[in-house]
């Protein structure tokens, strides 16, 4: 058979795979290196479907014949620092600080803790945060990476992927899985970030860093996983759990990882978000929100956001992605990977009602929490860091 070009396989998606999914398909499909153990989900509508084994064949030509196209490491320099060497070390420096064992939950990493929630800020914000998350994470049977980030300048109300083939760090290049993104891209729910977007974006990038340098630690560079950048738009619930069924099944496999990209409350006037909840207030969805005038002299300001963050952690830890909604809504914390958590729990929860993960399993237990700076008055601002991981 004459062999493909980039621009063959691209024509083969459109006219190929597609068409696949206009019917609805119930199947189960073997499990290998390639493709994740797929059970038969037939209460959702066709396009969560599990994904025809063809658009796993088109990946691996895509893998062999795609252009080469990297995104650049755009924010290294300004938020971190653009010097391999010194970038290590001082990761290195911040996992180190990690405590081994942490009360009410033992030695970390727990195994089978394959799914984090760490901060996206600059590292000289949020990377000793994130140092915790990275410290929890169980990559021994890691075979791909799937991060998920919410979209600060694109538009989205659904998810995005990436057209690239490699995302670079000052430390060396990741490879993105192009079998599982074609995977993933056949299903028609997915759109595509431009080159401009998808350079634009943090939330993915800051992760990047972390990543490489710990598959360093037991990996060739060689051999590392490949890695699964999703950027996740403002979804609605709904969309959520279509997303989240969706990608249950990836979630299912143990040979992969998934990494929350999130920040927590984003408080200030220049976040439009000065939501204050006194003592006495038992009801969250009772608070008020401050005005530059207003001096509390209560609850100081800084205790009042780290009570906020708690109820939308308590919401997280609850396993309950209906839960976790519910806290949102009754504060209105920003928190800004709100939309990536929401599927991610979306996921798990479709994986408890088939029985897939068993009883204590898929709860998040938060590590970490960190704040940029001390509010005492309503002019000024700050940005929480939160860091969890879950046991799958």
């Amino acid at each position: 058979m004459q062999s493909l070009t980039s621009t063959d396989c691209q024509t083969l998606i459109l006219l190929t795979v597609y068409p696949i999914f206009t019917v609805t398909v119930t199947y189960t499909r073997k499990s290998s290196q390639q493709t994740p153990n797929i059970i038969s989900i037939s209460s959702v509508p066709a396009n969560v479907q599990a994904l025809h084994q063809s658009a796993s064949e088109l990946g691996n030509r895509l893998n062999s014949n795609h252009t080469m196209t990297i995104r650049e490491a755009s924010h290294a320099g300004s938020w971190y620092t653009n010097h391999g060497p010194a970038l290590s070390r001082q990761l290195d420096g911040w996992l180190n600080q990690v405590d081994a064992s942490i009360e009410g939950i033992g030695g970390i990493p727990q195994p089978s803790a394959r799914v984090i929630i760490a901060p996206h800020a600059g590292y000289a914000y949020s990377g000793p945060a994130a140092a915790w998350a990275y410290k929890s994470l169980d990559l021994s049977k890691c075979k791909r990476i799937f991060l998920l980030g919410p979209s600060h300048h694109l538009y989205l109300s659904g998810c995005a992927l990436s057209k690239h083939t490699h995302y670079a760090t000052p430390m060396g290049n990741l490879a993105l899985d192009m079998t599982t993104i074609a995977e993933l891209r056949s299903s028609a729910q997915f759109k595509d970030m431009s080159t401009s977007s998808d350079s634009a974006e943090h939330s993915l990038e800051m992760h990047l860093p972390y990543i490489y340098h710990l598959l360093g630690k037991s990996f060739s560079p060689s051999a590392f996983p490949p890695l699964v950048p999703i950027l996740v738009g403002s979804t609605e619930p709904i969309t959520e759990k279509a997303f989240g069924a969706l990608l249950a099944p990836y979630l299912a496999d143990p040979s992969n990882v998934f990494v929350i990209s999130s920040d927590f409350c984003h408080w200030g006037s220049r976040f439009n978000y000065t939501y204050y909840l006194p003592s006495d207030t038992s009801d969250p969805s009772q608070g008020v929100s401050l005005k530059r005038k207003d001096h509390p002299n209560d609850t100081p300001i800084y205790e009042s956001i780290a009570r906020i963050d708690k109820l939308a952690m308590q919401g997280v830890e609850s396993g309950q992605h209906d839960a976790f909604l519910a806290t949102l809504r009754d504060t209105g914390n920003t928190v800004c990977g709100r939309h990536p958590i929401g599927v991610t729990m979306a996921a798990i929860d479709v994986l408890k009602q088939q029985g897939t993960i068993i009883e204590g399993k898929g709860k998040f237990h938060f590590v970490r929490y960190e704040r940029s700076s001390e509010v005492v008055e309503p002019n000024d601002s700050s940005v929480s860091y939160a860091s969890a991981f879950a046991v799958l």
